[in-house]
């Protein structure tokens, strides 16, 4: 009898916790997006364009702690930026409702889940 009240107590608690950390796991992409756009916005009110900017240079790198690959895209006018961050981390992998995050030079946040829904409002924090 006891190892079955573990069992249930297991198959619930599991899921959580797996869904919990990938949840906590998202900050990883959402603050390493919001520091390469504050570098970005501090380069642009020095020189007036996004290109060349050191501290957040276009191109594709890790973030910090290695759950994500976040890629930073400047317009062909210099005026403007995209960034995206993709998990490649195992545990991020199976993040089906937050597969792509996306954060523009006007501030704009959006997520999408794997099936290519919007779902910016949970993966940015909002519920």
């Amino acid at each position: 009898m006891a190892i079955g009240i573990i069992g249930i107590i297991a198959a619930i608690a599991i899921p959580a916790y797996t869904n919990y950390t990938r949840a906590t796991n998202r900050t990883d992409a959402i603050r390493t997006m919001t520091n390469d756009a504050q570098a970005l916005e501090r380069c642009y009110s020095q020189t007036f364009t996004y290109a060349g900017c050191t501290a957040a240079p276009a191109g594709t790198a890790n973030s910090a702690q290695g759950y994500y690959s976040v890629t930073i895209v400047i317009a062909s006018s210099f005026a403007s930026y995209t960034i995206t961050a993709v998990p490649i981390a195992p545990s991020q992998l199976a993040d089906d409702s937050c597969a792509t995050f996306t954060l523009n030079s006007a501030g704009s946040q959006g997520a999408t889940s794997s099936s290519h829904s919007d779902t910016t409002a949970t993966c940015w924090g909002s519920t």
